[in-house]
């Protein structure tokens, strides 16, 4: 649905809907505040408010008050007043109810989000979420990649010239492709996602630090020179905690400085029973709850470093919807988890005395006990 345009018919005078006003880039419009987004599809025409109740970038229920030019699809514009808040909803995503209300103040205040939780616990589909509620333009970074503070907006590429000889390319990354289109589409929203931000050194991350403080500025290494971070970019970053991490730096407490820090968990398991139920229907949820509980005790297991992410059981899922392993699950379980959970730790899930064979263990221990007969083999 989010991806879909309303069509002019679809809306009428008095409906009420939710979108999110910025400020109208049109500084001699009577109507100072602007929205190109009705529940999270693109509007047919530009929405506009002058309801003083109405705050920039903050969602809220609006109903219509005229639509202008309803037959044109070129001209004419949508006017609304303002109705109440709108509920704080991410689809596609369990967020813990003191985690959401933390979440819906740092983006209504406009400040940096830095997302702390597990491996696979929905970080970047969390961001995502958020800027396709929004209607913000998603521009995805991995920081692990980054070796110099010029990393985070231009690498250096060589190429050969018409000649044969080596020529060096100062190439813009996303980061800096989304600051300079930012700056020419004022109108348009962007979130910019910087994930596995303690995977680059402190050094270079030092770069950031003006344009997650109030100087809102980074230096561009192609022009050499400093440039404005527009207010309609927002940054969420995202690190991954845990002893299983090689290669990780830590944050200090300036750079922390800069986020809302919100920490995430892995989903309670009657919450990734029911995504996975939603996004896996061709699987019983039986067969979906025995393999969220295998999951749920392998988590919390003392004895391993790493632990399992979502995208394991979301993994078994797809395994046991595909034709090649129809049948009956409770025969088909065992077998698919020695790849989709074993197989994300050290070791063979037939040795005992590595950590897949633990994880073996723990899948064959739970198992049993919800009724599902393993062969002695296996």
């Amino acid at each position: 649905m989010s991806g879909q345009r309303w069509k002019s018919d679809e809306l009428s005078v008095g409906q009420t809907l939710e979108a999110t006003f910025w400020k109208n880039p049109n500084e001699d419009s009577k109507f100072p505040l602007r929205a190109t987004h009705l529940e999270g599809r693109r509007a047919p025409k530009v929405v506009l408010s002058g309801d003083t109740k109405i705050l920039p970038g903050v969602p809220c229920l609006i109903r219509i008050t005229a639509i202008h030019k309803p037959e044109r699809t070129d001209h004419g514009h949508i006017e609304a007043e303002y109705v109440g808040p709108a509920p704080f909803k991410i689809e596609g995503v369990y967020l813990d109810p003191l985690v959401s209300k933390k979440l819906q103040v740092a983006l209504e205040s406009g400040l940096n989000i830095l997302l702390d939780g597990p491996q696979g616990c929905g970080k970047t589909v969390l961001a995502r979420s958020i800027a396709s509620s929004l209607g913000m333009e998603f521009v995805f970074f991995n920081c692990g990649a980054v070796v110099e503070a010029t990393d985070f907006f231009a690498t250096i590429q060589v190429r050969a010239s018409s000649s044969g000889a080596p020529v060096t390319d100062f190439v813009k990354t996303d980061i800096l492709l989304a600051l300079e289109q930012a700056a020419q589409n004022p109108e348009q929203r962007y979130l910019v996602f910087l994930d596995e931000l303690n995977r680059c050194q402190e050094s270079a991350r030092n770069a950031l630090m003006p344009a997650l403080d109030s100087t809102r500025k980074v230096f561009h290494p192609i022009e050499n020179r400093f440039i404005e971070i527009p207010d309609n970019v927002l940054f969420i970053a995202a690190v991954n905690r845990g002893r299983a991490f090689s290669a990780t730096f830590g944050i200090d407490a300036a750079q922390l400085d800069r986020f809302v820090p919100v920490q995430m968990t892995y989903l309670p398991p009657e919450e990734e029973v029911k995504l996975l139920v939603h996004r896996h229907p061709a699987v019983s949820r039986a067969t979906i709850e025995h393999l969220v509980a295998v999951a749920d005790k392998v988590r919390s297991s003392p004895d391993l470093e790493a632990t399992l992410s979502v995208r394991a059981t979301e993994e078994a899922c797809i395994f046991l919807a595909h034709p090649l392993f129809e049948g009956d699950p409770k025969q088909q379980i065992p077998e698919v988890l020695k790849t989709s959970f074993c197989g994300r730790f050290s070791g063979r899930w037939d040795d005992v005395g590595t950590d897949a064979g633990a994880v073996w263990t723990v899948v064959t221990t739970t198992l049993r006990e919800r009724g599902i007969k393993v062969r002695a083999e296996d």
